[in-house]
């Protein structure tokens, strides 16, 4: 085969790729969420690694729900924590009764002026069925329940140091559940 036929042949296969996400930035299986690059709630991409050596709680999040309250217990968590290693990693997501409709900039003033986050925020993400992001794909299937969907709104995945998913806690859980502040003080020791 020419390479000009060739060439014919892989450039387009591979920019379609690409422009479907189909092609990691890596080219390899995600081993933990430091394989990962986020937009943050302003567009800005994060590397996931920067976190790397920090206990995360990665919750998907939203504004109009009956666990919008949560938001206060994160941030009393991040607070409370955060000089240990510990961090709030908040993933917007409007699969759920679609009660998280604003942009990106209106999720963080909201989230700003209603709860006082400081807390990483990112952009809104798909963290159920078609469209599932990446790393909500990860996070569940490398959890304790890899076979359940995320079931509502704050669903909170606890990451240790390694990049690995500790224990997955349902929508329910409050950040001030005993059993979730039990495990996030066993994964900072």
């Amino acid at each position: 085969m020419n390479r000009m036929k060739l060439k014919t042949l892989i450039f387009p296969a591979l920019a379609m790729a690409f422009a479907c996400g189909m092609v990691a930035a890596n080219m390899g299986p995600a081993n933990s969420v430091y394989d990962f690059t986020k937009k943050d709630i302003d567009g800005k991409p994060v590397k996931l690694e920067k976190f790397k050596g920090k206990v995360l709680l990665v919750v998907n999040v939203a504004s109009k729900c009956g666990l919008t309250p949560q938001y206060d217990g994160l941030q009393k968590l991040y607070t409370s924590y955060k000089a240990k290693g510990f961090e709030v990693l908040g993933f917007p997501a409007n699969e759920f009764g679609n009660q998280e409709p604003g942009s990106n900039k209106e999720i963080k003033e909201f989230c700003v002026a209603k709860h006082h986050v400081t807390f990483p925020m990112f952009e809104k993400i798909v963290v159920k069925g078609q469209g599932i992001d990446p790393l909500y794909e990860f996070l569940i299937s490398h959890s304790d329940r890899p076979k359940d969907d995320i079931e509502w709104n704050f669903a909170k995945f606890l990451v240790g140091k390694d990049g690995k998913v500790i224990k997955r806690f349902n929508p329910q859980t409050k950040p001030d559940d005993a059993e979730l502040v039990k495990a996030i003080e066993a994964a900072l020791k």
